[in-house]
């Protein structure tokens, strides 16, 4: 065993960087993939399993509940059993899962082995971030994370482009099935080459999470059923009361607890307390972006979904060439200065994307706002990801990365409720709901809303975050070596 700087311990030290940093971006964007994958799949899924709409909302709510619901709950379970031990183990549960789909042959048995993708997916998101944090430090640990970044942006818009083209070429199945071989290679490689992080001695906080697990799982079941039943319906009000109150208990038993599964002592710092909520109003814009765009792409452009999903590229390559420069940009201009201009820049071009009618071409509406996007994200997602842990020691590491992961998934969740809420209540004068006209006047509404989101996100940023570079954290610092000091500031 050997210090790490951060303050836990490691079985070794991180001689293959490199390979490191592989297997953990690997398996973030294999979880990431599927977030966008069943997209261009749904219509595929629906045919062949002879879905209803009811069931068919559930095969991504029910990934997307037990993901947003359980995240904390496996942030704190690598603090206390290991890292490695625990990103295996959550690795082994995806793949199993993803197995399970590719072979669904009927509606409750794809419902329920989603479910049990989620449950995967809310070990490894955090995780990953974790054994980051562990195994990295100073610009090595800035550069790990503007690949993180990088992974997290690009995801989604490559798992539309994956999703058209498995289920174009081959089946729908396909796109699940991909998994089974990524997640036994990255299990096989991360036994060999991750080292184990040292565990938190302490108990579990049993109660922390159930609150924390059933709290966001039902307002994330209320946003969902917001979003299918309308904001007034019973189902959906009950679900966002009873999280309210089960999170409102969560808070309460927090600051009473010796040893909680999510500090309180995390939002204490101004930088960290901002990124989590520029993050969730970021992604709630973005979630709005992929699955807006793709209907519009398909329903007025006529793409069929290989087409939808390679209309993304001009974003996808942007944001990955950025996402690259961003190490050496932070040594010229500060975290604050990138992020402000990259959710700025985010903001203007899902503006000019809002405009867009069914008398729009491709190259004019969609592509050349998507570059501004795709360099916005590039800008903003290691910049917002690295104040989400900033000044965070290895005690606490999986708790702040379950909360940067916490803040993705129900921003995502709640963004989209909300805008397919304000999308249903427009309609195009003298359009038919389901033509062309009719569909492009409710995606412009939803893109008009996820600019609204972006607004939001930038004062956050320049008001919350970019103030707070310049203060001193109030959260006291886990003791670290005096040699890498400077990681408390990093």
């Amino acid at each position: 065993m050997q210090p790490n700087p951060a303050g836990g311990t490691v079985e070794r030290s991180a001689a293959r960087p490199n390979a490191i940093l592989a297997i953990i971006l690997i398996s973030y964007f294999m979880i990431l993939l599927d977030n966008s994958v069943i997209f261009t799949g749904l219509p595929s899924i629906r045919a062949d399993l002879d879905l209803s709409p009811g069931v068919l909302s559930w095969v991504q709510d029910a990934y997307t509940l037990v993901f947003g619901g359980l995240l904390l709950l496996g942030a704190r379970a690598g603090d206390l059993l290991g890292r490695r031990r625990l990103f295996v183990a959550g690795l082994s549960i995806f793949g199993v899962a993803s197995l399970l789909i590719g072979l669904a042959p009927t509606g409750w048995w794809i419902v329920a082995a989603r479910a049990l993708q989620g449950i995967g997916a809310a070990i490894v998101a955090p995780t990953s971030l974790a054994l980051i944090t562990a195994h990295f430090n100073g610009r090595e640990r800035a550069r790990a994370v503007a690949w993180y970044g990088a992974t997290a942006g690009i995801g989604a818009s490559l798992g539309l482009l994956v999703g058209g083209a498995l289920a174009a070429w081959i089946s729908w199945r396909a796109a699940f099935l991909v998994n089974v071989p990524i997640a036994v290679a990255m299990i096989v490689a991360a036994r060999r080459v991750l080292a184990e992080t040292g565990r938190s001695r302490g108990r579990f906080d049993a109660l922390g999470a159930g609150y924390a697990t059933l709290g966001m799982g039902a307002l994330v079941f209320g946003i969902v059923s917001a979003a299918e039943y309308g904001w007034a319906a019973p189902v959906a009000l009950a679900g966002l009361a009873a999280g309210v109150l089960l999170l409102t208990a969560l808070v309460f038993h927090e600051s009473r607890a010796e040893q909680p599964i999510m500090p309180l002592r995390l939002f204490r710092d101004r930088e960290r307390s901002g990124a989590y909520a520029a993050r969730m109003l970021y992604m709630g814009a973005m979630i709005g972006f992929f699955y807006f765009t793709t209907q519009y792409l398909q329903d007025v452009l006529g793409f069929d979904p290989l087409q939808a999903g390679l209309g993304f590229l001009p974003m996808t390559a942007v944001n990955f060439a950025v996402a690259m420069a961003i190490p050496r940009l932070s040594d010229r201009l500060p975290r604050a200065a990138l992020l402000t201009a990259g959710v700025a820049a985010t903001a203007a071009g899902m503006a000019w994307l809002s405009r867009l009618d069914a008398g729009d071409t491709y190259l004019t509406a969609v592509a050349l706002p998507m570059l501004l996007i795709g360099a916005g994200q590039g800008l903003a997602f290691a910049p917002l990801t690295s104040a989400g842990i900033a000044r965070i020691g290895s005690a606490d590491a999986g708790a702040a990365s379950g909360l940067v992961n916490t803040a993705h998934q129900l921003g995502m969740a709640l963004g989209l409720g909300i805008l397919v809420a304000a999308s249903t209540r427009t309609a195009a004068p003298g359009s038919a709901p389901g033509g062309a006209g009719g569909v492009a006047a409710h995606v412009s509404a939803a893109l008009t809303g996820s600019t609204v989101l972006l607004a939001l996100a930038l004062l956050v940023v320049m008001l919350v975050i970019a103030p707070a570079r310049q203060t001193p954290s109030t959260v006291p610092a886990t003791p670290i070596n005096d040699s890498k000091r400077e990681e408390a500031t990093a």
